[in-house]
């Protein structure tokens, strides 16, 4: 049987198709799918929300015949059951004589499964075609399954002079229209909203989605991520309005017999409470990562103050930071991004510039810490 080329635009197409599915795969990967036949397209589709058909059930349903047809394929197809049957088989089963991998699938239920099963049917596997690109799109699925933590991004809007409020509190608005759309974006991606009591006494925040499948340009259904409120001495009232919103809040607190015995109210205002370790008389948030990692949450956004933000940073749990800068002076009485313990020049935490933007009148950096994933 002669194999088709492989050829680098099908994948491309492929990564295009899997960013369809970045807002409502979750806590599946968004895969993409491209199967040609004699180097025309005959099938294409993406990860369909949770219960619904992976990328490659979604392209085979496009035809009838896809023997002898080559798949490009953004993850390997998975090889185990889950809400759906194993992708691998369904390609074996349709008889395609090659599948282009863009990156293995680090969930150990499959992890080189896949590919194992597809090479054991004598069909034809390559792997690692536009690997970074695969890989960078699911960063948060891919880092839970090979850390046990999701992937953490902190959401900062500050004046040009780095100040996020005035001295009393007051912060709405420190950036346009523009850019509070577009941090609707990030929260339609994430699986979960972190904010902390502080914010959440000040500000009284919904932190809830709002913006539109139509606005987003995708087919499939939005749903709100979960919210979750780092309360460490449980001063959340039950008249909160996130509570009143649809879908689910979580307040996480120490893990003492005080919160115990005072979560009665807030249960019955609809919030979940979970009790964790306490590090320096707040919550452990390593442990509050590893649980929301542990409830499928691959990508999470962090919108709190200075205290919060900061404590995320020096314990070394941010992978990515979005900062939207307006350009306004609020001087230096007005309060700072961050509250992080740093005294000398030499301990500052380096950071890489991965994206710079206007986004109206403001500008959006996209930043890095320099570590592995």
């Amino acid at each position: 049987m002669k194999l088709e080329p492989i050829d680098y635009e099908m994948m491309a197409r492929a990564l295009n198709l899997a960013t369809k599915g970045i807002y409502t795969s979750t806590p599946n990967p968004s895969v993409g799918c491209v199967i040609t036949q004699n180097g025309k397209i005959v099938g294409e589709g993406y990860t369909k929300p949770a219960g619904g058909n992976h990328a490659e059930i979604e392209a085979l349903s496009k035809l009838s015949d896809a023997s002898d047809c080559c798949v490009y394929v953004t993850l390997e197809p998975c090889s185990h059951y889950g809400k759906t049957g194993p992708c691998g088989m369904a390609l074996i089963d349709a008889g395609v004589s090659r599948v282009v991998v863009a990156c293995e699938d680090p969930n150990p239920l499959v992890s080189g499964k896949g590919i194992k099963m597809l090479e054991e049917a004598g069909i034809g596997v390559d792997v690692g075609l536009l690997e970074d690109q695969a890989r960078a799109l699911n960063q948060g699925f891919i880092k839970r399954c090979e850390h046990g933590l999701p992937w953490v991004t902190i959401k900062m809007a500050s004046s040009i002079d780095g100040r996020t409020a005035m001295a009393s509190g007051q912060s709405q608005w420190v950036t346009t229209p523009d850019s509070r759309k577009d941090v609707q974006k990030l929260r339609a991606k994430s699986c979960a909203i972190i904010t902390g009591i502080g914010t959440q006494m000040m500000d009284d925040p919904s932190l809830t989605v709002r913006i539109s499948e139509q606005e987003l340009g995708i087919a499939d259904k939005l749903t709100q991520p979960l919210r979750v409120v780092v309360d460490s001495r449980l001063l959340m009232k039950p008249s909160a309005r996130m509570l009143d919103q649809g879908g689910n809040t979580l307040v996480a607190t120490i893990d003492a017999k005080e919160q115990r015995d005072n979560s009665n109210a807030l249960i019955d205002a609809g919030a979940e409470i979970i009790f964790l370790p306490e590090r320096d008389g707040h919550v452990d948030l390593h442990a509050l990562l590893a649980e929301l990692a542990a409830r499928s949450c691959n990508n999470v956004l962090v919108e709190a103050g200075a205290g919060l933000a900061g404590a995320f940073i020096a314990e070394g749990l941010m992978d990515e930071l979005v900062c939207y800068w307006a350009p306004k002076l609020f001087g230096s009485d007005a309060r700072p991004m961050f509250d992080i313990p740093i005294s000398t020049i030499d301990a500052h935490l380096a950071l890489s510039i991965q994206d710079v933007r206007h986004i109206g009148e403001d500008l959006r950096i996209t930043m890095r810490p320099d570590k592995d994933y």
